[in-house]
């Protein structure tokens, strides 16, 4: 069997919890879900290639103009797109982090440098990055939060980094799916700058908020126009489909929904980062809706035995066998978790006698 290299595997295994994938606990909105179900009388058509009234949507949520926009069959396909359109010869990534990135770059021969994060402080990025960051680099490719560590680029870093792009002609491409779950995620945003900086692109995706994994929907944000069209061209005319394009524009109007979630984000993730330490796993400061932590007990392996899926990190580069990622769901699921977690734990126990 093939392995999947991402979360979300339930497919493969007999689940019950899944904590592998970071969808939001809330699950879809009513609206998204009956914008959905409406649409599928108009699947007779072919969708909108230009996404006009879901990029509308998305101008006035961001306050960018329409012709920064892009959206995509997930972000996933953007990244992808990106690097047809883009070509790079010589990128810098982060390890760990999302492997689509190298994904993409592989597929678009581009060769790949890392700079390795340390556990040593807390797999936080820090200005020694700079200097990694030269003329022989064309791409800079940034997940801020990180995934999967969950640890933020700090705004005094992350303008640093901008202009040291900037000034050796390096692109910067930064992935801020994740910021839409913390409460001061729209301030967090570099969106601000792409009217000063064309070599600065932002991701974005509705997957994780508004829970819709299945439908693929991602856009990004870029003030070079001609980038822009050259990612659209680098793709079928129609990749993104009706009901999707449907969901997109109700999802917009969820604002209510998505401060249900940041709070409910927040309040879960105190919860599990205190059982979590009572029970003696070291665990990172998160700031999305999953948390990244230690254990060498076989946790992984146990948990899937009662059903419970998380996300084994081994496979990210940079990292080892014994880190993981679980998703931060409903209390009611969160509390299944620390119970399962702490019979797991003193399985092992036992059986290390």
């Amino acid at each position: 069997m093939r392995t999947y290299k991402h979360g979300g595997d339930v497919y493969s295994y007999d689940v019950e919890m899944d904590f592998s994938a970071n969808i939001n606990p809330l699950g879809m909105p009513e609206s998204v879900k009956k914008a959905v179900q409406e649409s599928i009388a108009d699947c007779i058509h072919y969708p909108d290639p230009y996404c006009r009234d879901l990029t509308a949507g998305i101008s006035k949520k961001e306050n960018v103009p329409e012709e920064y926009i892009l959206c995509g069959n997930g972000a996933a396909d953007l990244i992808f797109r990106f690097v047809l359109a883009k070509r790079p010869k010589k990128a810098l990534i982060l390890a760990p982090s999302f492997s689509e990135y190298e994904g993409a770059l592989a597929v678009g021969e581009c060769e790949v440098s890392y700079y390795t994060l340390s556990n040593q402080n807390g797999f936080r990025l820090t200005e020694d990055f700079l200097h990694q960051i030269t003329d022989e680099v064309d791409t800079v490719v940034l997940c801020n939060p990180n995934n999967p560590t969950g640890r933020l680029i700090e705004p005094e870093l992350l303008e640093k980094v901008a202009e040291q792009c900037q000034k050796t002609n390096t692109f910067l491409f930064l992935d801020e799916c994740f910021l839409d779950f913390m409460e001061d995620g729209n301030e967090r945003s570099m969106k601000n700058k792409l009217a000063d900086n064309s070599s600065l692109l932002i991701l974005k995706a509705f997957t994780k908020m508004y829970g819709i994994p299945g439908l693929r929907l991602g856009y990004c944000l870029c003030s070079d126009k001609e980038l822009i069209e050259k990612m659209r061209s680098a793709s079928q005319s129609w990749a993104v489909s009706v009901p999707a394009q449907a969901a997109g524009v109700a999802a917009l109007a969820e604002t209510k929904f998505v401060e249900n979630t940041i709070q409910l984000i927040k309040q879960e993730q105190h919860y599990l980062l205190s059982e979590l330490r009572n029970i003696g796993i070291p665990c990172y400061p998160p700031s999305a809706n999953y948390i990244f932590f230690k254990e060498e007990q076989g946790i992984y392996e146990r948990l899937l035995k009662k059903g419970i899926l998380i996300r084994s990190c081994h496979n990210y580069p940079g990292l080892e066998h014994g880190y993981f990622r679980i998703a931060i769901k409903s209390h009611e699921e969160n509390e299944k978790l620390i119970q399962a977690i702490r019979e797991v734990i003193k399985e092992g126990s036992i059986w290390q006698r």
